[in-house]
């Protein structure tokens, strides 16, 4: 299979709407039913329910977490996500900018068949923080 970038760019815009729906269940909707997701070489969350599981993570750390795609590049059915979200951590309230990036592989219905994603956490951390 062979994805050209405004299909890459369109089905990235369409992540970015789910992530910013503020709803798990969107999100996890991106990937195949056996699909996953690995953050910084952590442990897999595998299947929507778990994809659905870790997004409900982030928007509970973040709860006005707002998304923004900078960017695709796309290879074959290999495409590279560039984003940054904005928000404040509910627990200290401090603002939050991160940017990272994920990398897809496609499955021939164009969901996200595996991911990695990558971002700094000591940056994150530090962020939360307020330091």
């Amino acid at each position: 299979m062979r994805l050209d970038h405004n299909k890459a760019l369109e089905i990235a815009e369409a992540y970015t709407a789910a992530w910013n729906s503020g709803s798990p269940d969107a999100v996890a909707e991106f990937y195949a039913q056996d699909g996953s997701i690995v953050i910084n070489r952590g442990a897999p969350w595998e299947g929507r329910t778990r994809v659905a599981e870790m997004a409900a993570g982030f928007f509970a750390d973040v709860p006005d977490l707002h998304l923004t795609c900078d960017g695709v590049r796309c290879a074959g059915e290999h495409v590279v996500y560039l984003w940054t979200f904005t928000g404040n951590h509910s627990g200290t309230k401090n603002p939050l900018r991160v940017v990272g990036w994920e990398e897809w592989d496609l499955d021939a219905e164009l969901k996200v068949k595996a991911s990695r994603g990558w971002f700094d956490a000591d940056d994150y951390a530090r962020q939360t923080e307020g330091k």
